[in-house]
């Protein structure tokens, strides 16, 4: 389509798009048509009308210079000399004659005459305005219209259609006695071409479209009559044809709108025509139509007969009867009073079908079929009116609304079924995750922009909401409780571990370095893809923490929402060092907190509810200050310098609790915040010299400790506080034993680091004769279950703190080891073997099975509304007493007894342990790793490794039960596989002693070699060289121990950075300590299969080096891995339990596919021959899967044909090489693995010369089933005959080959397909006509299978009866048909 010019082209552009519009040759859009004058008639009607005469610019013609801009002269019409131009004819007048367009007949405008219109002035009345117009003043008719409408808008309908008709029928009053057939005419539409125009005779009613309106009365009736009558006399002169080609010109000249718009005036006048001829009997003359009385048509009706019930609908039953006396209820509009009705009845679920789920204003999941009263307010809703509640989908949209009491109703409701259901109250009443289709349908955005509200009462709706979802109370209540366990102030960071794929490869760095890195990626991407794997990550991202800071000093709100704020900054801090560091550099947020809620001094608070928090110290915000140091070191030297909390450490902590003007509650867990705030920075090496100032205060509540104890009842509260001071001591004795400060390779850390610790040993060294009275009456409740309950962590307390006490003394450089000694042995005397002789300490030992997450998942239960992107510990309801976290766990108190033990050195015997050890290495799936089962697990191990320690300690001096060994050794190996990350120093600690200890090996002693030697002369039926046989192999990995634990150290240990921070955290080496924070659990430290670590190493440096790796590395390597795995096979078979045969026998692969030499050494080989035979046994071979998925192999069968690569290409015939090559070609397997050989690699065939004697499976495993696998079958047939399959070349597949298409030839199943009878067939005829006869007698004779004949098989003297009437039939059908195959 061609494009018109543009403002701004050149003469240039105008002259191409003329040559674009001839080179198409279309048709002008304006036609040329000569045309005679209205006086003289045609000039000259022969000629023709110039159609193809065009104006066209030519190039040629244009002057070489511009025009001079001066004025022109003015032209003169110039008359051409075909048309000379008359001397009496007015140019303007034939102009318009030659105007053809449409525009023509819309120049001649007459003005319309106005003289005769009457001009209505307004009645005078009294009053100062017009009145105004009612609808119940006046009943004008409306027009029916479909759809509903309100009374307004059809009164104003009704008058405006009654307006227009009195005053249309007001101008045809004149005229009484129109002439017939005098009408308007316009185009007619298609659907009345062939009975207006196309008909033999014409009637036409009367003018339509001109009416002469405007005009004084005679002249408007005339000129109208007299267009009329020319437009019948034209169309009566014209064809059809002509009329119709006319008419599809006015219609691609007309706007579509304009022709719609005469269309439909055309076809309204019509029906009224037809209307008025049918009410009129035949002989009557049509009575005009008056402006006094106006004619109501059938079309229009009453007011309100619109809003009638349809016939057969049942009848509205209003409430009350509306009287036409009340204001608007004149006129009822009964669709719009349905809402007054009765609700309908309540419908049963007939089926299961599921059913929208509806909640109360207190966030209760509402049965479908519960009838609860309306004057609840539950049933303000449209669908589903009967129904009480309601749903998820209605309180968003109420959240939008613009009544601010809505939104917050709407945010309430919303934040209870939260709670709700991560408290798991809906259960399995619901499909799916409430939370989760919260979340998805943008609830986190929609409480961020609730947050920007005007009205008080939405921002604090959407706080609630915000922490509901954020924030599970019985996370911080669990967290609390457990700060002063072993290590319980370290914690896992609360985030999700499954991250982007960019976040992959990131864990070596340090955090705040990862951090850094993070930052600007993620500073790029949306919130809501953010959101979608980390909600906090997303909520951060869209600046939330300012808009918290805002709330929280400029509007000032209540209680309840600071509390709520400050829990949501608690959850955010918890998250990462990320969050944490975000928090603190948010400006003035922890200033503003500080200020406001951490005063030195403030008014006493009277009894009864506060009215605000503002200027009045909280407890909360000493919580988020603990939690934000708890991040790093970093973000507690800073919160210390730059808010200056040490004095408003010793403001709260100077004071006891019952003296602070502040509420019981809130005064003591102020108290309890405050020492553990102080005792995160000693952690730290911080803070130590406040202890010089707050000695005395220390002391005095170290003498109540016992007072308080013996009182009754005992106080949770008190109890916390007393657990949170003794943990307090511990971190400043330990902080005695720094001599001196380690600089940090940070320049910032180094800045705002602490210098060396102010704390000296005399100054701690009066502790212990305080702290062991405490402990003394702490255990005096032990037999006593309901009050050793109610005591807490704070025995757990006390025995941390002898722990480091003596631990801090055995470092110092003024030790006198008999005072050390002596002491030892008189708390031993005194206190500790009385306790062990205790009976409640033996059914501690005895509760840890049933309290284990590891022996026992049942003792702890995942969240019911878990999130990936929102981490909780799903702690809402509590935990059961009998768990790792219940109010009766012995894992606490008998963790922290262990460590002191570790110190002191102690013999230690429990019936009880070594039953809860039996069940620790019992097979067993892996533990599912969730946040709370690491946490829990976490603390678990701690227990474990401590045991393992002091019975490491205790092999040193004294020999150790061979039972005891044996068992500690595979507690090692299995925890050792099970360590999560942050327990790093442990891991290398146990692969340092215990699990390559000779101790722990009694079996090397105790007859365990020759015990491995007879077994496989029992499984194997045969007596090798015993100097090649396993038992020798065993005596001489136990010599190799030392180097064994060299390379394993060398490829399994930790990286250095996470090491050192494991280390300075168990060591308690406070300088060294960077962070609280534990690393994120994504999985275990170490592999399930990390004996074979080295071999996957070697194999992965074989592949990545093109040069290979070193001859004396990679032998040493592969001989210590393959040692240590011989060992574990042989005597800690549990070890390897969660490794699948079919693993095992991957990784045994990887030694043939590191290079072409390897596998030739006589070690490798001796090692490998006995890995391979304990893979074959029997019990272990039925476990042997090759089609489930394996750790670190995308499939086993890819493997597989790299390994039959490497092998046709070095192996040379190797017989170890051609056991591992046919083991997976048993028939149990997949026939992929054969096709493999047989179809792509029958070249290694010729290597495949393992004699029969040396197969380790029996030969069956490859005959049993007979094949079925058609494709195999005939490649096994084409080996044989082709010559690429011999005895003496490949023995075992030759006599499997034998087997299987002797039993495919013979086989007489009458359920085969054709093709297979057709092969089958094919094959026989084959096989009767092969030369090779010795090759024939083999597969017509074939018996059954024999491994002691040299063939494999034995042989038919004489076929059978059946065999050979077959055979001869077939052989008959040979000679008949005469077929010569080959």
């Amino acid at each position: 389509m061609l494009s018109r010019p543009k403002p701004g082209e050149s003469e240039v552009d105008l002259l191409h798009f003329q040559s674009q519009f001839l080179a198409a040759g279309a048709a002008p859009a304006v036609q040329l048509v000569k045309k005679g004058s209205r006086k003289g008639g045609d000039a000259n009607p022969d000629q023709p009308p110039l159609q193809d005469h065009r104006d066209v610019v030519m190039l040629n013609d244009l002057p070489d210079l511009p025009p001079a801009l001066v004025p022109a002269p003015p032209k003169r019409a110039r008359p051409s000399l075909a048309c000379p131009l008359p001397e009496d004819e007015d140019p303007e007048e034939k102009l318009n004659r030659h105007d053809q367009h449409i525009t023509a007949v819309l120049t001649k405008i007459i003005e319309r005459d106005t003289s005769s219109v009457t001009v209505n002035l307004p009645v005078p009345s009294g009053v100062a305005f017009p009145p105004v117009f009612h609808r119940s003043q006046e009943k004008q008719e409306k027009l029916v219209t479909s759809g509903k409408r309100s009374i307004f808008a059809q009164e104003i309908a009704a008058r405006r259609v009654s307006e227009s008709r009195v005053l249309s029928a007001g101008e045809v009053v004149p005229n009484l006695d129109p002439p017939e057939g005098a009408v308007a005419c316009e185009a007619p539409t298609p659907r009345d071409q062939g009975d207006q125009i196309l008909g033999s005779s014409h009637s036409f009613q009367g003018p339509h479209l001109i009416t002469g309106k405007g005009l004084r009365g005679q002249e408007a009736e005339q000129e109208a009559q007299t267009i009329h009558k020319e437009n019948i006399a034209r169309l009566q002169a014209m064809d059809p044809e002509e009329i119709l080609q006319e008419q599809q010109r006015l219609l691609a000249q007309l706007d579509p709108s304009l022709v719609a718009f005469l269309r439909s005036h055309s076809h309204t006048h019509e029906q009224e025509g037809q209307k008025a001829t049918k009410e009129q009997k035949p002989g009557e003359t049509s009575v005009p139509v008056t402006k006094e009385e106006p004619n109501k048509s059938a079309s229009a009706s009453e007011p309100g007969k619109e809003d009638k019930l349809e016939p057969g609908a049942p009848a509205l039953t209003l409430p009350v009867t509306p009287h036409k006396e009340w204001l608007h209820m004149d006129t009822v509009e009964l669709e719009k009073l349905h809402w007054t009705q009765d609700l309908p009845p309540l419908r049963r679920q007939q089926t299961q079908e599921r059913m929208q789920a509806r909640f109360s204003l207190q966030g209760e999941l509402l049965p479908p079929d519960v009838d609860l009263p309306t004057h609840l307010g539950l049933h303000h809703h449209g669908e589903e009116a009967e129904r009480a509640g309601y749903s998820l989908q209605e309180l968003f949209h109420l959240t939008r609304s613009r009544v601010s009491q809505q939104r917050t109703l709407a945010l309430h409701v919303l934040s209870q079924v939260i709670g709700r259901a991560q408290a798991g109250e809906f259960g399995d009443q619901l499909v799916g995750s409430v939370l989760q289709l919260l979340l998805d349908a943008g609830f986190l955005f929609l409480l961020r922009f609730s947050l920007d509200d005007r009205a008080d009462g939405v921002i604090a709706a959407a706080v609630q909401a915000l922490r509901a979802l954020l924030v599970a109370p019985g996370d911080e209540e669990l967290l609390d409780r457990t700060f002063s366990w072993y290590h319980g102030a370290s914690v896992f960071p609360l985030m999700p571990s499954q991250e982007d794929k960019e976040d992959e490869g990131e864990d070596e760095e340090p955090p705040r370095e990862k951090a850094k890195k993070k930052m600007p990626k993620e500073g790029h991407r949306p919130p809501p893809d953010l959101a979608q794997y980390d909600v906090i990550k997303g909520l951060l991202a869209t600046n939330l923490l300012p808009r918290l800071r805002y709330v929280l000093e400029v509007t000032c709100p209540g209680p309840t929402v600071v509390l709520d704020i400050l829990a949501v900054l608690i959850r955010l801090a918890r998250h990462s060092l990320e969050s944490a560091t975000r928090v603190l550099e948010c400006p003035r947020l922890i200033e503003t907190i500080v200020r406001e809620f951490l005063p030195t001094c403030w008014s006493p608070m009277e009894g009864g509810p506060t009215h605000s928090l503002h200027k009045v110290p909280c407890a909360a915000a000493m919580k988020l200050l603990r939690v934000l140091a708890s991040a790093g070191r970093n973000i507690a030297a800073r919160l210390l310098n730059n808010f200056d909390l040490r004095s408003h450490l010793c403001r709260f902590i100077a004071e006891a609790p019952q003296e602070l003007s502040l509420p019981p509650e809130e005064a003591e867990t102020l108290s309890t915040e405050a020492f553990r705030l102080w005792a995160v920075a000693a952690s730290y090496g911080h803070c130590s010299e406040l202890y010089r100032e707050l000695y005395p205060v220390l002391m005095r509540a170290l003498q109540t400790v016992p007072t308080e104890l013996s009182s009754h009842p005992l106080q949770p509260l008190s109890m916390q506080r007393i657990a949170s001071l003794l943990t307090l001591l511990t971190q400043l004795t330990l902080a005695a034993s720094s001599t001196h400060c380690e600089l940090t390779s940070d320049p910032a850390e180094v800045y705002l680091s602490a210098p060396t610790s102010s704390v000296t040993w005399t100054q701690v060294s009066g502790l212990q004769p305080l702290v062991e009275p405490c402990l003394k009456q702490a255990l005096k409740l032990l037999p006593r279950p309901e009050m050793w309950c109610a005591l807490g962590p704070v025995p757990t307390a006390c025995l941390l703190f002898l722990g480091a006490y003596y631990q801090t003394w055995s470092q110092q450089p003024s030790l006198c080891p008999e005072d050390w000694l002596q002491d030892m042995e008189r708390l031993l005397e005194e206190l500790l073997l009385p306790l062990l002789s205790q009976p409640p300490l033996s059914s501690m030992w005895d509760s840890l099975r049933q309290c284990s997450p590891l022996c026992n998942p049942l003792s702890y239960t995942p969240a019911p509304e878990a999130l990936s992107s929102l981490v909780s510990l799903g702690c809402t309801g509590g935990c059961p007493p009998l768990s790792l976290a219940g109010s009766a766990s012995p894992f606490p108190f008998l963790t922290a007894l262990l460590s002191l033990f570790n110190t002191l050195a102690t013999v230690l015997a429990a019936p009880g342990l070594q039953n809860y050890f039996l069940q620790c290495v019992a097979p067993r799936t892996a533990p599912h790793l969730t946040p709370f089962s690491a946490w829990a697990l976490h603390h678990e191990y701690h227990l474990q490794y401590l045991v393992l320690s002091l019975a490491q300690k205790l092999a040193a001096f004294q020999p150790v039960l061979t039972t005891n060994a044996a068992l500690h050794h595979a507690v090692a190996l299995a925890l050792l596989s099970r360590l999560l990350p942050g327990s790093e120093y442990l891991a290398q600690e146990l692969l340092l002693s215990c699990v390559f200890r000779l101790e722990f090996l009694p079996e090397s002693a105790s007859g365990g070699p020759e015990a491995a030697d007879f077994s496989d002369r029992l499984s194997l039926g045969s007596s090798g060289d015993p100097q090649c046989g396993r038992g020798a192999l065993l005596i001489q990995a136990c010599q190799d121990l030392p180097s064994i634990r060299s390379c394993y150290l060398t490829h399994c240990s930790p990286a250095q950075a996470s090491l050192l921070a494991s280390q300075a955290l168990h060591r308690g080496e406070l300088q060294q300590v960077s962070t609280l924070l534990l690393p994120v659990p994504k999985e275990p430290l170490l592999p399930a299969d990390w004996p074979f670590l080295p071999l996957i190493q070697l194999y992965h440096q074989a592949s990545d080096t093109p040069s290979g790796v070193s001859p004396a590395d990679t032998l040493g390597t592969a001989m210590r891995a393959l040692q240590w795995v011989l060992v574990l096979e042989s005597w800690r078979p549990e070890a390897l339990w969660a490794v699948p045969p079919a693993a095992r026998l991957a990784r045994l692969m990887c030694v043939f596919l590191v290079d072409s030499e390897l596998f030739r050494e006589t070690p490798v080989q001796r090692l490998v021959a006995a890995l391979l035979a304990q893979l074959c046994q029997p019990q272990v071979l039925q476990n042997l899967s090759l089609d489930c998925p394996l750790p670190g192999l995308t499939s086993f069968p890819d493997l597989y044909a790299s390994f039959l690569e490497h092998f046709e290409a070095v192996s040379f015939g190797d017989h170890l090489f051609g056991a591992l090559v046919l083991l997976p070609l048993q028939r149990q397997f997949s026939v992929t693995l054969r096709l493999a050989l047989f179809g792509e690699h029958v070249g290694a065939l010729r290597a495949l010369g393992l004699p029969l004697n040396q197969l380790p499976v029996s030969l069956e495993c490859y005959i049993s089933p007979p094949e079925d696998n058609l494709a195999l079958l005939q490649l096994y047939f084409r080996a044989l005959v082709t010559g690429a399959l011999r005895p003496h070349w490949c023995p075992v597949l030759y006599a499997v080959a034998v087997a299987h298409v002797n039993s495919f030839i013979f086989s007489q199943d009458p359920k085969s397909s054709d093709e297979v009878k057709a092969v089958q067939r094919s094959m026989l005829q084959k096989t009767w006509l092969l030369a090779d006869e010795f090759l024939r007698q083999h597969l017509l004779h074939y018996k059954v299978p024999s491994s002691s004949l040299p063939e494999g098989f034995e042989l038919y003297s004489q076929l059978p009866p059946l065999r050979q009437q077959y055979l001869q039939r077939m052989a008959s059908g040979i000679l008949q048909n005469g077929v010569s195959e080959t």
